[in-house]
């Protein structure tokens, strides 16, 4: 079992934490974050990020608060300058293990495919997954952490790019934009057309059939 301490909000982005950590003896910190809970459709991604401290791209936030433009511009700035680990849950994997178990599962796996070895992990929310290492969860720590910003921007960006391909083979669910969450038009096509093979058949509505539509 690993101790999880818990964080209050920080004010403003930075690498305070991070730098904290260090001086507490930590030499390799990573940073974890998760996209796509909400969806209906489509895999939950997961990021790990261990940041080189001397060498942070500038412009780290939290995803949600950048347009697509600049968070694809990110991504290459931080996989040239940051150890990165992305891990997937898929649709079906969900169904099976509930979204939240899915999310601990991928943030475990992005972990585990970093190059290095993390001795700690700053973890977005407050639900720690059970990792290899020290875990400190920070609520909304994508808009206070740079690591967990650049982890959530990746996962983020990824996710994104695969709803993009799912989107040339199902183009009517309009995943492309709405990456798979609960839009109104989402909706309309659902109940019209039913479920393509990559819905989460336990999330409501589909779990009800979609009768409440």
């Amino acid at each position: 079992m690993t101790a999880a301490i818990r964080t209050p909000q920080k004010q403003s982005l930075g690498l305070d934490r991070e730098l904290t950590a260090r001086a507490a003896g930590f030499r390799c910190i990573a940073g974890l974050d998760e996209v796509g809970r909400g969806p209906l459709a489509g895999p939950v991604v997961a990021a790990a990020v261990v940041l080189d401290l001397e060498n942070v791209p500038a412009g780290l936030a939290d995803s949600k608060a950048l347009t697509a433009q600049k968070r694809e511009a990110l991504f290459p700035a931080i996989l040239a300058s940051a150890h990165v680990g992305v891990a997937s849950v898929s649709h079906a994997e969900i169904d099976t293990i509930n979204i939240r178990q899915a999310s601990l599962l991928a943030m475990c796996r992005a972990l585990a495919a970093l190059p290095c070895t993390p001795d700690m992990a700053l973890v977005d929310g407050n639900d720690p997954p059970g990792l290899p290492c020290p875990v400190e969860t920070v609520v909304k720590g994508d808009s206070s952490i740079a690591s967990i910003a650049a982890a959530s921007i990746v996962a983020k960006v990824v996710r994104d790019r695969l709803m993009a391909r799912l989107h040339a083979s199902y183009p009517a669910y309009g995943f492309a934009t709405n990456a798979g969450y609960s839009t109104r038009e989402h909706l309309s096509v659902l109940t019209s057309e039913g479920p393509c093979p990559f819905h989460r058949m336990s999330f409501a509505p589909l779990r009800q059939g979609l009768l409440d539509l």
